[in-house]
């Protein structure tokens, strides 16, 4: 690779100009248009300065401009670190100050963040405007597209290079910049078109957030890799999803399981043709049976994913011939990566027992920015150390048990919320649910559910609840405490925070 995933767009440009790589709202661009765009981008970029290794942030909704300012900075070695939207002030002023951004790229929808985030930022050369309203004397977007050359930029780059730093989500402290090289996001893409089997032919919509490795890699880096068409949309409307899916003949839909169970209750869902949809995945978090039960019996073809921001992210697939027998798993791996289980000496656990998952493969990333120790703990002989439990079956399925934090160890037998979680589900009452540990003077930890109700005038005793779990569940590991809440924290990928759930003040 001496060009990097920015010839993607150049070859496609070049085979089939004429075909539509991207919609997003009423703008369509071909693979010419497209290219033509992110040359111009580019030499833009270049005559602001930027150079291999400089650090380029978005602050973006999913939109052209985003796929753009990603294959612009991929063109010229730059890096690109899109931020999340949905982040305070504080917090994208650490990233940017963090990643030490040198050009900041911002949709004008955002200027009240914005113009707080950048105060005391030093580092940054440059201010870039997206949309139609001027808020401030910056560089407006639009300018650079017009003004510059569409000639292909000339550099060459090294599959090792990083092209693209995405911030994990800072459940457990302040956000890390996993660094991804050009090999990650283009090997993922190939583990994704041999194991799905993709082509030229799919049209994926991409709803959940381009700054989460799900939004950007489960389908939208290798549709374009492989030539097919994405649509964009930047906030996610269940009935609008819905009204997509059927108008544009979308074959391939990423969702996070909130995102699923939102379609669910939507209204319009059953007015829906839903017969072009043939790739259908759940990640980010674990997808409650219940949902993917939904979605089989309306015949939607339905895999469950599982993967990380440090594995670009795919580690391993449940695909449509095995989701009904196997329900509860997350699959096998594709076929260039690997991975082991292992115990707290890193040896190998037998088929059924419970270890630490362990991934290498081409799609694993470099390490995280500027933070040499904290890589060193989790890249160790090539294999990253990930944090989740997990089992394998003897027919060498894989069953995430649940993250390492998360178990709670209760008269020293371990309990897997994920596992409770699931028989919680199940109840006609419970809308959303998360157990943690409470910590408890006899056992050390006893679970407790923190439970969303489908109809909160009726609500359901603690006593229901067991009654509920008796029979699926060992006794211990049966919430023993039940609080009502009106919606579950999550971050921004549909991550529950159990974080801030442990840190709720117990009522007595």
């Amino acid at each position: 690779m001496d060009k990097g995933i920015g010839s993607w767009i150049v070859y496609h440009s070049q085979q089939r100009p004429e075909k539509i790589a991207l919609k997003y709202k009423d703008k369509q661009f071909t693979y010419q248009q497209f290219n033509s765009r992110v040359n111009k981008l580019a030499n833009s970029l270049m005559e602001l300065g930027i150079r291999h290794g400089d650090r380029v942030n978005v602050l973006l909704f999913n939109s052209n401009e985003l796929m753009e300012t990603l294959f612009a900075c991929a063109k010229i070695g730059a890096i690109f670190v899109p931020v999340n939207y949905r982040l305070s002030a504080e917090e994208v002023e650490y990233i940017l100050k963090d990643s030490s951004c040198q050009c900041f790229i911002y949709d004008n929808r955002l200027s009240n963040v914005v113009e707080v985030a950048v105060k005391n930022v030093t580092t940054i050369n440059h201010v870039i405007q997206v949309g139609d309203t001027r808020t401030q004397d910056y560089i407006v977007y639009e300018s650079l597209i017009e003004e510059n050359s569409d000639q292909e930029p000339q550099f060459e780059l090294e599959e090792d290079d990083v092209h693209m730093m995405m911030y994990t989500s800072g459940t457990t402290g302040k956000p890390k910049g996993v660094m991804l090289t050009h090999g990650n996001t283009q090997w993922n893409a190939v583990n994704a078109i041999q194991y799905l089997s993709l082509s030229h032919r799919d049209v994926s919509l991409t709803v959940a957030p381009l700054f989460h490795i799900g939004g950007m890699n489960i389908f939208a880096t290798p549709i374009l890799y492989k030539g097919g068409t994405v649509i964009l949309q930047d906030v996610f409307q269940p009935d609008e999803v819905l009204r997509e899916i059927e108008k544009h003949s979308v074959t391939t839909l990423f969702l996070v399981p909130a995102m699923w169970m939102a379609l669910m209750h939507s209204p319009a869902l059953n007015k829906t043709d839903l017969s072009s949809l043939r790739i259908n995945i759940a990640g980010g978090s674990p997808c409650p049976l219940i949902v993917i039960e939904f979605f089989q019996k309306l015949n939607v073809p339905f895999y469950e994913g599982f993967g990380l921001t440090e594995t670009a992210p795919f580690v391993c697939l449940l695909d449509e011939e095995d989701v009904k027998r196997k329900n509860g798993s997350v699959g096998k791996t594709p076929m260039h990566t690997q991975v082991r289980i292992v115990n707290q000496h890193d040896e190998d656990v037998s088929d059924g027992e419970v270890g630490e998952l362990l991934v290498k493969g081409p799609n694993v990333f470099k390490g995280y920015w500027n933070k040499p120790s904290e890589t060193k703990k989790v890249l160790k002989d090539g294999w990253f150390y990930t944090g989740d439990l997990a089992m394998m079956d003897d027919e060498g399925f894989i069953y995430i048990v649940d993250r390492k934090k998360d178990m709670i160890i209760s008269g020293g037998e371990n309990i897997y919320p994920a596992e409770i979680e699931q028989v919680l589900y199940k109840h006609p009452n419970v809308k959303d649910v998360a157990v943690v540990g409470l910590v408890d003077g006899k056992w050390g930890e006893i679970p407790k559910a923190y439970v969303v109700l489908h109809d909160s005038e009726r609500l359901i005793t603690i006593d229901e609840v067991q009654k509920h779990c008796e029979g699926k569940l060992a006794k211990y590991k049966i919430p023993n405490h039940l609080e009502f809440l009106d919606i579950l924290p999550r971050n921004a990928t549909g991550k529950i925070l159990k974080t801030k759930l442990r840190n709720i003040p117990v009522r007595k």
